[in-house]
């Protein structure tokens, strides 16, 4: 009975100090030996500590760990690095105000497996998902909302995924948004705090990537003006590994397991939609997506992969569909020099594993593309989460290129790999928001060699 006594006063610590936190804890990369603590704090909460321990092991006394402050304006918001750790082992942690035994929160973080040269893969899986709008009524436009169900996020956070990737739109900016640092600062701050989301924070490991509504405004390309201050939104916001290259962009990349996620940024570099795909009949070498600077970068960190015999998959994110060839929307395609740019290279150098993982779309569907003397690309786009979505229709609704495909419903991906190192296995579900696995597809490695 004391013990059930003295846990219900610790739970009772644990909710009268949360709202101390405003949003978080959320995991941010995670690798063998070193994990990422994100949390945003009250204004006035300066002083406050993470300790961890490995779980179960009680002779080790825990390691303390400061936060660091990150650029945020008016929003308290830090992370808190995690070092030393073990592949492969869990650590328990909990934040504290330093010279204070109140605990504000507490939580868990699991290393990867080190596998490699040892024992086959490990089977895992992932979520992913884009279009995340959080109605806030005098800000939005007038009549039907546009944010539809939020639990959706609830249901995500049970699920035994190892790690959540964000594909874009991942807030919407407004137009009382778009002006301003305080206000591109003030939007994720305001969805990042909601309540639902907070155990799926918690839940896992959190990588992103960005598209037009959390870059700027609808359709934004690198003429925002305040471009330089969405990218340092991204990184306050996000703990992804990296960001881009001279400070330009958020591009980067990430290991997990015998997986290599290419993270790109269809916005930072991008031009007009509008601007001309051709030029007295010639591709017009000013319309670019991706830019010089990323695709360079991306050739050759995927030469660096595919030379690593431990990887079968090859999963390219990034915001804006890239294969679809019956879309009239936002999609690589339009922008056809680099696209045979990076169509050719795939070809010439032999890449293999390659998967397309995009957002955008307000529907969900796996879209493939046959070529010529090599292996079949295929586009998996995973959309919307909570924002508005609809019926395919015009020249999409009986797409012939569509190989899977779900439409006016709000869902989110779960990708899971099995199998063996030489028989590996990629799944992809689209589930609702109750957890219903709508439709499924499935891919082997061999097929993309």
């Amino acid at each position: 009975m004391k013990n059930i006594f003295v846990a219900f006063l610790f739970l009772i610590s644990i909710a009268s100090n949360a709202q101390k936190i405003i949003a978080g804890p959320m995991l941010g990369h995670t690798d063998f030996r070193t994990a990422k603590v994100w949390v945003h704090f009250k204004a006035d909460l300066k002083d406050a500590v993470l300790s961890f321990t490995e779980k179960n092991n009680k002779t080790n006394p825990p390691i303390i760990v400061n936060f660091s402050t990150l650029p945020g304006g008016d929003f308290n918001i830090a992370t808190a690095t995690l070092t030393g750790l073990e592949p492969g082992k869990t650590y328990n942690y909990s934040i504290t105000q330093k010279n204070s035994k109140e605990v504000l929160a507490t939580g868990s973080v699991t290393t990867q497996t080190l596998w490699q040269w040892r024992t086959d893969p490990p089977a895992f899986s992932f979520i992913t998902g884009s279009c995340a709008y959080i109605n806030e009524p005098r800000f939005d436009r007038p009549g039907k909302p546009y944010g539809n169900d939020s639990s959706i996020f609830e249901t995500m956070a049970k699920e035994k995924a190892d790690f959540m990737l964000w594909l874009g739109d991942n807030w919407y900016t407004r137009e009382v948004d778009y002006y301003s640092d305080w206000g591109l600062h003030y939007r994720p701050a305001h969805e990042r705090a909601m309540e639902v989301y907070q155990p799926l924070l918690k839940a896992m490991p959190h990588y992103a990537i960005w598209d037009d509504h959390d870059f700027g405004w609808n359709d934004a390309d690198k003429s925002y003006p305040l471009k330089e201050t969405s990218r340092e939104v991204f990184k306050t916001f996000w703990s992804n590994p990296s960001y881009g290259e001279n400070n330009q962009g958020i591009y980067s990349k990430f290991t997990w397991n015998d997986v290599d996620v290419f993270l790109l940024d269809d916005r930072w570099f991008r031009s007009n939609d509008e601007m001309p795909d051709s030029l007295n009949g010639k591709a017009n070498e000013n319309k670019r997506m991706y830019g010089k600077q990323q695709m360079e970068w991306l050739k050759n960190a995927l030469l660096q992969s595919n030379g690593n015999g431990s990887i079968n998959f090859r999963i390219i994110a990034t915001g804006s569909q890239v294969l679809n060839p019956m879309s009239p929307y936002d999609c690589f395609r339009h922008f056809s020099l680099e696209y045979k740019e990076l169509m050719d290279f795939l070809t010439e150098t032999k890449i293999n594993g390659i998967v397309f993982l995009t957002g955008d779309r307000h529907h969900s569907e796996v879209i493939k593309a046959e070529r010529t003397n090599a292996y079949v690309l295929y586009d998996i786009t995973s959309s919307p989460l909570t924002s508005g979505s609809h019926k395919f229709g015009g020249p999409e609704k009986n797409n012939p290129y569509r190989v899977a495909g779900i439409d006016n419903i709000q869902n989110y991906s779960k990708i899971s790999f099995s199998g063996t190192r030489k028989d590996r296995k990629m799944k992809v579900e689209f589930i609702d928001t109750k957890g219903n696995i709508l439709t499924d597809w499935s891919v082997d490695a061999k097929q993309l060699r």
